[in-house]
């Protein structure tokens, strides 16, 4: 075909492609390949290949495999096997039974300096940022200027790179690894304590994206801007979001997203819910309401007015979470595979099912919390 459109002038000549561009294939159904879970590890049998590769550690949950992609990655010259499976998932809280009690509920702050700043109504939790860029950043500099002076390949003008760019390529990428690798497992190490000691998250819609743009031309703070995004990446805000969100959801519990931007907890006092506008420089990292008062630090002081608004005791904000425009993991606007979003349409429609036989939708209250 492409030979064809080469002789009748529609395209230049045909050229091999590059590994670079086909780093993997993708089995859409069940044949092909077969995979085996029984005992503590498994294996996959890939039948077109011919070839039994054993896979190391359990899965929390599997279910029923439904496609299976190897992809593989130059730089650590490592194959990877990514499945996706039909995973039974118990009811939220909210659809299984409008009269439960909930048992527990907790509310977390995400910041820079402390990663997690979380209030369950009788104590606070704060989880330093564990700063894996940082500590390994000396390393990776090293390296990468060793690969600076090798031979880097430019296929415009034909140049191949050299043995030793491959090789001092794999040792950055693998130093990068290292620290992807160590986050995720602190991430999940966080996120799954939480999910297993509360029913009801409530954390912050953040826009991770926007908040780590780089200043602005002509800014005297780029600098600081710079560290200030290093910090916040380090951490992970979207992927801590998602790990707690469906880790809580696959033990039946809710996690809700408060939009800041209409709440402002960092402005707000949780004890008479005055808005203060100077307590929005992130310098001011202790607070002290002139109408009640009230002292405590930044962080915790942000993470008490979103615990509050969840059980409707935070005053200047209504009684209602619909006022604030509450998110909750099975909205509408969260954007998943389509397989989420039939799940959050079952959900929401027994959701809507009991609040016609109840006459209203129960939700957490300040009487239901135990």
């Amino acid at each position: 075909m492409s030979y064809n459109r080469f002789f009748q002038g529609l395209s230049k000549k045909p050229k091999f492609k590059s590994i670079r561009d086909y780093s993997g294939w993708t089995y859409p159904g069940h044949s092909g390949w077969e995979a085996l879970t029984e005992g503590k590890h498994g294996q996959v049998r890939l039948r077109d290949l011919g070839i039994t590769i054993r896979m190391r550690g359990q899965a929390k949950q599997w279910g029923t495999p439904t496609t299976l992609t190897i992809i593989y990655k130059p730089y650590l010259n490592q194959w990877f096997a990514s499945f996706t499976v039909n995973v039974v998932i118990q009811e939220t809280l909210f659809a299984s039974d409008s009269n439960l009690k909930y048992q527990s509920i907790l509310a977390i702050d995400l910041g820079a300096e402390t990663a997690l700043t979380a209030y369950d109504g009788q104590e606070f939790l704060e989880i330093e940022n564990q700063r894996f860029a940082r500590h390994s950043q000396a390393k990776i500099k090293s390296a990468s200027k060793q690969l600076r002076r090798k031979r880097c390949p430019n296929y415009k003008k034909k140049i191949k790179a050299s043995k030793r760019w491959k090789k001092a390529r794999k040792k950055v990428s693998r130093l990068q690894r290292k620290v992807t690798m160590q986050r995720k497992n602190w991430q999940h190490q966080v996120t799954t304590d939480i999910s297993r000691r509360y029913d009801i998250v409530v954390t912050e819609k953040l826009e991770t994206k926007k908040m780590t743009r780089k200043a602005k031309q002509g800014s005297k703070r780029k600098r600081q801007k710079a560290g200030l995004n290093k910090s916040i990446l380090d951490v992970g805000f979207g992927t801590l979001n998602k790990m707690i969100t469906y880790k809580v959801e696959a033990k039946g519990g809710l996690a809700l997203f408060l939009p800041t931007k209409k709440i402002k907890p960092s402005q707000r006092c949780p004890h008479c819910g005055t808005l203060h506008k100077d307590w929005a420089d992130l310098s001011n990292r202790y607070h002290v309401c002139n109408h009640c008062r009230f002292e405590n630090g930044r962080d915790k002081s942000s993470v008490m007015v979103m615990y509050n608004v969840a059980i409707y005791q935070q005053p200047g904000l209504g009684i209602r979470l619909e006022i604030v425009d509450l998110i909750s993991s099975t909205s509408k606007t969260r954007k998943h595979t389509g397989s989420m979003k039939q799940l959050g349409n079952m959900k929401r429609q027994k959701s809507q099912q009991n609040q016609k036989s109840s006459g209203n939708l129960e939700t957490p209250t300040s009487q239901k919390l135990g």
